[in-house]
């Protein structure tokens, strides 16, 4: 394919997106094929002979899209959102065009130094305290990772450097052996799985602190099992609190944790995935305070922030705590600056050694929509949530199961976990909208996240009155049955 052709193919995958976003309202938003499925319709081997790009591009609506489960659709109320915005889609084409691999400064100075603005720029958005920022000479910073579980094991893996050196140069009889045996890590029983993911990457023992009522961790369930450890001669060193859990969007107390764990010499990491990006609006920023106790904080501007996959912002006090654990210079990889100073080589920020020019994107968003618009965007997901949660308070079959603070709402048909286990297989198998559940306590939940760009008033009444009508002949069917 040259330059010319390019342009053409170009201009036509361009139109195809524009038509599946206006076409995909229409699609069913789950597939219905079976495990498998792929393999029978494509060749066992690649072609010998370059096949021209009309056979593959026709092969996308025969192949692709039946197995696709799509996530921008205004019936796709699963998981959390994944954002996307036609910037963002544009810039991610620059990204790929320019192909840069901006693992150090030298590899290219504007994938450094764009992001390194970027996250400044984000950082003040949800006014971070300025020790998080890289500013002109501070000793904090920000970085793109690839996922909030990156950036949780980076953490993690930066507070078990932190802490093993510490330890030694304060018994130097002891081996790193003997410390790592004793670390202990921490994080609210409501915690995303990745926290735990990241214990065994890491090689450490995890242990969860018991939420409150609110499904909240808060001091004192910290501070108790802290003594207990402590007494039992373990090394409590990195805690993971959560602003908007996977479960039930629950915001962990740090005003209350970040005091102990400060006192403790515990490294603290904020894992706010998904509700970080609502802090961009000043009426949920309270939901932050406590961020100045942190040594790191991460969320996802690719969940709600219309900067598409992947971008996990993260921020670190002190980014030489990063360095520190992961700095290794080959000569190969040095340049005449990096002792300036001045520059950052991203590559002692992270776990893989090359990146791509993600800031890309997050100019791209934050200039065409403004901070304005991505307040408005933040809001109305935010009011859309309430509307679905009226809607199941006004039946008195249903019941709400955790307060809904931003675009998550948790509910269930009053009864046994059996019976909110049917009826979320019925909305599934229908295919007509898409949720996943969750466990709070000992209860089988629904979840209902406002996910897409595009979803609207219309939609939420759309999915209740199907939501409605299946919970109608589900009751009757066990009435039957009875």
């Amino acid at each position: 394919m040259d330059t010319t052709e390019f342009r053409k193919r170009g201009k036509e995958m361009v139109d195809y997106i524009a038509d599946y976003y206006e076409q995909l309202e229409k699609r069913q938003v789950y597939p219905n094929v079976e495990p498998g499925y792929l393999r029978p319709l494509i060749p066992d081997s690649a072609p010998q002979e370059p096949e021209s790009f009309e056979d593959v591009f026709k092969d996308v609506e025969r192949i692709i899209m039946p197995g696709v489960t799509h996530w921008q659709s205004p019936y796709f109320f699963a998981y959390f959102p994944t954002a996307s915005s036609f910037p963002a889609l544009l810039a991610d084409i620059l990204c790929g065009g320019i192909g840069c691999i901006g693992f150090s400064w030298a590899a290219s100075p504007a994938c450094t130094e764009l992001e390194t603005v970027m996250m400044d720029w984000l950082g003040k958005m949800i006014n971070l305290p300025e020790a998080f920022l890289a500013g002109k000479n501070g000793e904090g910073g920000g970085v793109i990772q690839g996922s909030a579980s990156e950036a949780t094991l980076v953490s993690l893996l930066a507070a078990r450097t932190k802490t093993i050196r510490r330890v030694r140069s304060e018994n130097p009889e002891l081996t790193e052996a003997d410390i790592m045996n004793r670390l202990m890590a921490y994080a609210s029983d409501q915690a995303h799985s990745s926290v735990e993911r990241a214990g065994l990457i890491g090689g450490v023992k995890i242990k969860n602190i018991p939420s409150d009522d609110k499904f909240a961790v808060c001091g004192s369930a910290l501070e108790k099992v802290l003594q207990e450890d402590r007494a039992a001669g373990l090394i409590p060193f990195f805690f993971c609190a959560t602003l908007g859990t996977t479960p039930c969007c629950s915001f962990d107390n740090l005003l209350e944790l970040g005091p102990i764990c400060n006192k403790e010499n515990i490294w603290m990491h904020i894992d706010a995935a998904y509700a970080g990006s609502a802090f961009v609006c000043p009426e949920f920023r309270h939901l932050l305070n406590g961020v100045e106790f942190a040594d790191s904080f991460n969320f996802n501007p690719h969940k709600w922030l219309l900067v598409n996959f992947d971008c996990s912002a993260m921020w670190v006090k002190k980014r030489s705590d990063l360095t520190n654990a992961f700095k290794l210079d080959p000569l190969y990889l040095q340049h005449c600056h990096q002792d300036s100073g001045l520059v950052t080589d991203y590559r002692h920020w992270q776990i893989p050694l090359g990146r791509r020019f993600r800031s890309l994107k997050m100019w791209f968003v934050f200039r065409m929509y403004g901070v304005k618009g991505l307040q408005e965007y933040i809001r109305k997901h935010v009011k859309l949530s309430h509307e679905f949660e009226k809607l199941v308070l006004q039946d008195k079959r249903f019941e709400i199961c955790a307060e809904v603070i931003l675009g998550l709402v948790c509910f269930r048909l009053k009864g046994s976990n059996e019976l909110n286990e049917a009826l979320l297989k019925s909305i599934n198998d229908a295919k007509k909208i898409h949720l996943v559940p969750c466990h709070l306590r000992e209860k089988f939940v629904l979840r209902f996240a406002i996910c897409s760009r595009t979803v609207d008033s219309v939609h939420i009444h759309v999915a209740w009155k199907h939501i409605s009508t299946l919970a109608t002949e589900l009751l009757k069917a066990q009435q039957q049955q009875q």
